[in-house]
Parts: C-alpha cells; sequence; structure tokens
C-alpha cells in the first residue's frame, strides 16, 4: 500500500552506522586523532539499560544492527527488564480491509502508522480484547476458536473452547493478564434467547484460568427484559459488561451495566441486582479498563431521537456513581464526516482511541491531560464507498510471551 511503513523491514543498520563512532581534534581543529567505537567500549549490562530505553519499533530496528545488539534485544534478560524501563503508551491497530485482516497500528509516542501482520485471526470481524501486551482473539461464526497472542513478538497460543458450549445469539469477550505472575483469565459472556420468548435470554459466564488450562461456567441465569451483547471487560477482578434492553416495559435507557466478581465467582445473588444505569440515554456504549477504573465511551442519545447521536461522551465509575471526564468538541465531532451511532473504541493507560466504521480517520483522548487530538493520517485511503474500518488498541510489549504454538 502507498505510506506503508514497517518497523521489520526498516534497515537501520545504514542509519546507525554513520554514529557508531566519535572523533577527538587536535588543537589546530583539522587533525582526526583518534577514532573510538561506542560500541566496543560500553558492557553488556550498560548497553542492554540504554537499549531498553528506546521506543519499542526502535528496539526492533536495533536488532538487525549487529550480532551483539540483535542478541541482547532477544535475551529473555533483556524482555524481563523491559518493563520497568519506561512506560510504552497503547498502540491502536487498524484493520483496513473488510475481507481480510490486514493493517497498521498507530504508534502515538513517534505518531508513525506501522504495516504489521497479526498471527492467528483471519477476519477483521473477529472478537478482541486486549490486557498488558496480550490479545485475545475468537471467531465471529462458529465462535469456538480462541487464541492468545503477543502481536509483537508474534507469539501465539490456541485456546481449547469451553466444553458443552453451544452457539450463541451473542457473545462478549475479556481478558485480564496479571502484571506480577502473568497469568491471564478470560472470560466469555454468552447470550441466547428463549425459544418463542423475545424478552428473556438466557446468559452464561465462562472463565479461563491459564495456570489450571481450564474453563469454568461460573454463572448462568435468565433476563427477562434484558439480554447481553459484545461489551465486556476485566477491571481489578470484577466483570463489567452492558447488557441491552428487549423492549419490555420500556426502560428509561436502552442499555445497563451489570457486574460479576470473578476472584469469589459470585455475583451476590441474581446478576440484575448488581444493575448500574448508564450515566445518560445511550446510542451505543465501549467499555475499557483504564488503570483498573471501568471508562465507557457513548454515544449521546438526542433528547427527543435518544436512537441519533449528537455527541460522544467518556465517563469512568466511581463505585456505583458515573463521573464525566470529557465530552468530544464539536469540531472534532464533525470531522469524522458521516457519522452513524455506532463507532469503535478502545483504550488503556491514560489514552483512548475512538474510531468511525465508516473511515480511517482515528481520533486519540488524552485522559490525564484532557486533550482531544488526531493522530497522523493513516497510510491507507478508502476504496470504495461502503467499505467500514475497525480496531483495537493493545500494549506492546516484549516481556507477554507465551507457547509458540506448533
Amino acid at each position: 500500500m502507498d505510506g506503508e511503513t514497517s518497523w521489520i523491514n526498516y534497515d537501520m543498520a545504514r542509519e546507525i552506522a554513520e554514529f557508531d563512532s566519535f572523533s577527538e581534534l587536535s588543537d589546530d581543529g583539522n587533525k582526526e586523532v583518534s577514532a573510538i567505537s561506542v560500541d566496543l567500549i560500553l558492557p553488556d549490562d550498560l548497553l542492554e539499560r540504554i537499549l531498553a530505553y528506546l521506543p519499542i519499533a526502535s528496539i526492533f530496528r536495533a536488532g538487525s544492527v549487529c550480532k551483539r545488539w540483535y542478541e541482547i534485544v532477544s535475551s529473555k534478560r533483556f524482555r524481563r527488564n523491559f518493563s520497568h524501563a519506561i512506560s510504552h503508551k497503547p498502540w491502536y491497530f487498524m484493520f483496513t480491509s473488510s475481507d481480510e485482516p490486514i493493517g497498521y497500528a498507530y504508534d502515538p509516542i513517534l505518531k508513525k502508522w506501522y504495516s504489521i501482520e497479526l498471527p492467528c485471526i483471519r477476519r477483521p470481524n473477529w472478537f478482541t480484547a486486549s490486557s498488558c501486551g496480550l490479545v485475545c482473539f475468537m471467531d465471529n461464526d462458529s465462535r469456538s476458536e480462541l487464541y492468545v497472542c503477543n502481536p509483537v513478538t508474534k507469539d501465539f497460543k490456541k485456546i481449547d473452547e469451553p466444553s458443552g458450549l453451544k452457539f450463541s445469539d451473542y457473545s462478549a469477550l475479556s481478558i485480564s493478564v496479571s502484571r506480577t505472575s502473568r497469568n491471564y483469565t478470560i472470560s466469555i459472556v454468552k447470550s441466547k434467547q428463549v425459544p418463542g420468548n423475545f424478552f428473556q435470554w438466557d446468559l452464561s459466564i465462562h472463565v479461563y484460568d491459564s495456570e489450571t488450562m481450564m474453563w469454568v461456567t461460573s454463572m448462568t441465569e435468565v433476563l427477562t427484559g434484558w439480554r447481553g451483547g459484545d461489551e465486556s471487560v476485566i477491571c481489578d477482578g470484577i466483570l463489567y459488561f452492558l447488557i441491552y434492553s428487549t423492549g419490555g416495559g420500556i426502560p428509561e435507557n436502552r442499555h445497563g451495566l451489570v457486574t460479576y466478581n470473578l476472584s469469589s465467582r459470585s455475583s451476590h445473588g441474581l446478576l440484575i441486582s448488581s444493575f448500574i444505569p448508564v450515566p445518560c440515554p445511550l446510542t451505543c456504549g465501549r467499555l475499557m479498563n483504564l488503570k483498573e477504573k471501568l471508562v465507557i465511551v457513548g454515544g449521546i442519545g438526542k433528547p427527543d431521537r435518544p436512537d441519533i447521536i449528537k455527541g460522544i461522551g467518556v465517563w469512568v465509575l466511581n463505585g456505583k456513581v458515573w463521573h464525566e471526564i470529557g465530552r468530544m468538541p464539536h469540531k472534532f465531532f464533525q470531522g469524522f464526516g458521516e457519522f452513524d451511532d455506532v463507532f469503535a473504541s478502545s483504550g488503556t493507560d491514560d489514552l483512548i482511541y475512538i474510531q468511525s466504521y465508516g473511515g480511517p480517520t482515528l481520533l486519540v483522548f488524552d485522559m490525564h491531560h484532557r486533550q482531544w487530538k488526531w493522530s497522523q493520517k493513516c497510510p491507507v485511503t478508502k476504496r470504495f464507498p461502503l467499505q467500514l474500518f475497525t480496531g483495537f488498541c493493545f500494549e506492546p510489549r516484549l516481556e507477554s510471551r507465551l507457547e509458540i504454538a506448533p
């Protein structure tokens, strides 16, 4: 594609070679006395610490400079110590085709797009969830293919599906990785209509533990007037997922939030008893974990037409109370062009990415500084009017490793 940039194929060795030595000049300023290779005088541990402070894309380029640098950045010790060096802002991977899972990843530190290939995934409409450097993929057809991978190192592992799991009308996928033990938990919330009754839905929660490598069906319940959907996230051991009105009784809002404690495997009674209203009538909602705080990015509906979007807001949940963090300024909202009532949005750390399905434009909201700004323009162009785009964000980490599948 035009404008393609790949850190893997980038020839950094040529550029580094121009700066691998320095010269001392004599008093007359026109005679070179000596040239010393910096690479030769630096011990491995010091060079390792220096390389660890590079942006992650530059680390891959540095590995192509010479054999010594490659061995350092490929070592287990470097990957382990890499996580303690600096905070790496989340990248956003944007799918650029409606048929194949190809696309670009946006690096907000260097403000560049990289052309990378994701392992495992075969369709851009697969379910995705990410946490601490790992991304979980689940197919959208049979919903029986499940993988966990590190998009940066390309390590991946296939996860067996839960036994006896039947196809559902709606599924919500989430993953949570422990930053200390590196173990991870996967949750799948399944929702299926009760035969002959549109207002009642069977809902079940299935949990996978990477340490035991086993699935447990933690909860089954019949919801009346509500159904599950495809939005869920795990924050500090609590599973949050959106439920949607099925029209019975006409609730105040079309969306609601329920919680489930994954640590105690308890909902303290019926799931619906944990119901939390959304902050305002929403056209759609996107849940995300930002520093173990639940954040929702929602399309704000018009008072007289709640199904028509008039803006986008960001809220954080404290207990059972929502606090508004910001609203998208109108000039940015207009910049999306033909904005539908739904959109893609995900985030981690302090960054939230928002993208219209109708184009490759990407907006970034910095939670810490309360700033809205466009990303650098994605190097892909819309090829036909009905082409759709979507994406997800993930932390670029080297130390999040998995058993490599055969």
